[in-house]
């Protein structure tokens, strides 16, 4: 999800709710600490120079039950980061405290914003000898004649 449609998401709400991806909510009484850009700039297993460049979020749990952070001081706290920051219409990575720190993609519901799970890959498959995993097909529907008849393709 790029800055520009949370933003968009957001002047559409009236309260932030954030679902991780086992279903459950972040506590409501939440506090995004950081508005952010990272860069990463990287050289892959196949020894291509890459770079990266995410807007973070990073959402903390306060010990602070009476206060809520509201849609409209998250768009401004992300106009700030934009101005200031000189953040661009990038994609979003949230961080938010598990058992260590993780980080997701985000998503929408409708409702809720979605963390969505991220995983590590090979960026140069090619390179590193790993193959390309093959699409699977039923046998089935590769062909229409029955298999083993007089004159079918099975053999």
């Amino acid at each position: 999800m790029k800055l520009s449609e949370v933003k968009k998401k957001l002047n559409q709400l009236k309260t932030i709710s954030f679902r991780l991806p086992n279903g459950e909510l972040v506590p409501n009484h939440f506090h995004v600490t950081e508005v952010g850009k990272i860069t990463k700039h990287f050289i892959d297993c196949g020894g291509t120079v890459r770079k990266e460049e995410v807007v973070n979020f990073q959402l903390w749990n306060a010990n602070d039950y009476d206060h809520r952070l509201h849609p409209e001081k998250l768009v401004n706290i992300i106009e700030l980061s934009e101005n200031i920051l000189g953040i661009e219409d990038l994609d979003i990575e949230v961080e938010y405290q598990g058992d260590t720190i993780g980080k997701f993609g985000l998503d929408f519901d409708g409702t809720h914003f979605l963390l969505t799970n991220k995983q590590t890959d090979c960026l140069a498959k090619d390179n590193c000898g790993i193959p390309v995993e093959k699409s699977k097909v039923k046998l089935a529907d590769l062909n229409n004649e029955p298999c083993c008849s007089p004159g079918g393709n099975c053999c």
